[in-house]
């Protein structure tokens, strides 16, 4: 295998070697069962609990409200879900929006076809929601909202903290699907007022399968999942504790990343320097996103008039691992339906890509990107029948 450059940190993120560490010994020489009685099996208990803490000062939340997952999808389920069941009695309403990630819509579905009532707040070209339409779409029987912090395809930050407001003034739960934001955005609970929100290890340099689920306290929640006594009985299963000692190391590091501004101004640099470059050398292609209410490391854009799959296919040869839109919805044959909800008609949206970076991305990525790419759309553009059909039209 020839070298990699890895620009697809959206779907996945390496472990910090940090991490990596910190996990190890839990595999072999700590591998208790923290519900057993006797005191090695307590001393990893213990190190749950201050993994516990390390989580929630990440978000500025108390550690009881802190439950542990296996990802983001489980911890969206749990919010819809549980919210949804408990609190029958005051109505069957859910706000969202139409650019929510595939956990949270497919949860919709699954909640709207067992008697509960959606609403899909649309969003405008950049992909924000507009808050009046919001406090328009709230009724007596609405029960949850819940609004993505950061778009997973797209980047755009959504107006969590005055959503979060409305949210309180109309007595409604408020969720938020954060994991995208996570180690992108400093996150604080009591700042952006909300009642729920998910994170996931793997996007921000932890291992993969654990997902933190913070639920402040007095929300009317129920379990999805019934079993024993594990995490106050709001989440039982025997605790996944490498993965758990490692989420909380890479919210630690994560937080001495956030005090790096060279660092984080670094990432920056290298998304717009891709964005510029790839304007100046490729004509015909859209920026898509929020111009400046976007995370840091994530650039989509769509090539007018050939494939993104193809464009995909053909920077894997070299080497190039990038993304049409979300991993989760990778295996349909639709255009993105975020990019649907921008407004953008099919054939531009079948043409998006998304590059994504990270701590460990470096100019030499993006240098070839901007060497490949270019040459790699000219090509595709000559065997493209709409692409020659308008430029005869432009010809004559």
């Amino acid at each position: 295998m020839g070298q990699i450059y890895y620009l697809d940190n959206n779907a996945t993120t390496k472990v910090d070697p940090e991490v990596l560490k910190a996990m190890t010994p839990y595999f072999s020489e700590q591998y208790f069962n923290a519900s057993s009685v006797y005191s090695s099996a307590q001393r990893v208990r213990q190190d749950i609990e201050a993994a516990r803490e390390e989580v929630a000062k990440f978000i500025n939340a108390d550690p009881k409200e802190i439950i542990f997952t296996s990802g983001g999808t489980e911890s969206d389920n749990y919010a819809l879900k549980g919210i949804a069941y408990a609190n029958i009695e005051k109505g069957k309403h859910i706000i969202t929006s139409k650019i929510e990630h595939p956990a949270i819509i497919e949860t919709c579905k699954y909640l709207a076809k067992n008697g509960w009532d959606i609403t899909y707040l649309n969003v405008d070209k950049y992909g924000l929601i507009d808050v009046n339409e919001l406090k328009k779409a709230i009724r007596k029987d609405t029960v949850l909202i819940s609004i993505m912090y950061a778009n997973n395809e797209i980047g755009t930050i959504e107006p969590v903290e005055e959503i979060g407001k409305i949210a309180a003034e109309a007595g409604v739960y408020f969720h938020t699907d954060a994991v995208q934001a996570a180690g992108k955005i400093p996150i604080d609970v009591k700042k952006i007022n909300v009642d729920m929100l998910s994170l996931a290890g793997h996007k921000f340099h932890g291992p993969k399968g654990i997902g933190i689920f913070y639920l402040k306290k007095g929300v009317k929640i129920q379990s999805i999942i019934q079993g024993g006594h594990q995490e106050n009985s709001k989440r039982p299963g025997t605790e996944n504790v490498p993965a758990i000692i490692g989420i909380a190391k890479a919210c630690a590091v994560a937080t001495e990343h956030f005090k790096d501004k060279a660092d984080l101004a670094r990432i920056k640099d290298l998304r717009d320097r891709l964005e510029k470059g790839l304007l100046e050398k490729i004509p015909d292609i859209i920026v898509n996103g929020h111009p400046e209410k976007r995370v840091d490391n994530t650039l989509n854009i769509c090539v007018k008039h050939i494939e993104g799959e193809a464009m995909l296919i053909h920077m894997d040869f070299e080497g190039i691992c990038v993304s049409s839109g979300s991993a989760c919805a990778s295996g349909s044959l639709e255009p993105s339906h975020v990019l649907l909800a921008l407004g953008l008609p099919h054939e531009i949206a079948h043409g998006s890509i998304r590059f994504s970076f990270s701590k460990f991305s470096t100019g030499e990525d993006v240098d070839k990107v901007l060497e490949v790419l270019p040459g790699i759309v000219e090509k595709l553009r000559k065997m493209s029948p709409m692409w020659n059909e308008i430029h005869k039209k432009k010809e004559l």
